[in-house]
């Protein structure tokens, strides 16, 4: 692999959560880190453990330079597609950061429009703290959103598969039809979309 030159100045790094699941929204992060202040263990959010997850989200609050976590809705899925409401995310997770940026990072092959220098980088959630730092705090925060659409809508089993199309997960839609949580742009729900709900 390439060796990645890193920008000087304030680097965003940033990453989303939620792009392959079948409900819940798309959950994007922006970190910028202090160099003052490391974080030992930074890594792609999906090689970590839920406890391990949790403990660096912590510390990326406390430490961090500058974070934001922002989201698109189902409702934004379905109408623009989960790219452009990932990008839109993204957006949202810059524009909410304290601290303004002089360039950003994005894990993957496709960047939102920013009003500053953005590059791609592949496997960047791998290779670039900043950017798995974001992959951290946007993967805990939708997940835990996870948890609460599971309070509302028990029947599908969110806790233990994040909205993602499990065996478990495909046959809950069977069974119950499709929630207002669920993405209805997407196949195996829009093959089940049953009247809207009362």
């Amino acid at each position: 692999m390439p060796e990645l030159i890193i920008p000087s100045g304030l680097v965003c790094g940033i990453d989303e959560a939620g792009r392959g699941p079948l409900a819940g929204p798309v959950v994007a992060a922006a970190v910028i880190l202090d160099p003052g202040r490391p974080i030992a263990g930074l890594d792609d959010s999906k090689t970590l453990g839920a406890r391990k997850r949790e403990a660096l989200a912590l510390l990326i609050r406390e430490r961090a330079a500058a974070w934001a976590v922002a989201e698109a809705t189902v409702e934004e899925i379905d109408r623009l597609n989960i790219l452009q409401a990932t990008l839109l995310a993204m957006q949202r997770a810059v524009a909410g950061l304290g601290t303004r940026p002089t360039s950003a990072l994005v894990d993957g092959n496709r960047c939102p429009q920013l009003a500053i220098p953005v590059a791609a980088v592949i496997k960047g959630d791998a290779r670039i703290a900043s950017i798995a730092a974001a992959s951290i705090l946007a993967k805990t925060v939708r997940d835990a959103g996870m948890l609460v659409l599971h309070v509302r809508y028990p029947q599908y089993g969110f806790a233990s598969h994040k909205g993602y199309p499990t065996a478990a997960h495909i046959r809950a839609l069977e069974a119950h039809g499709v929630s207002p949580v669920h993405r209805r742009s997407f196949g195996p729900v829009a093959r089940r979309v049953a009247p809207p709900w009362n």
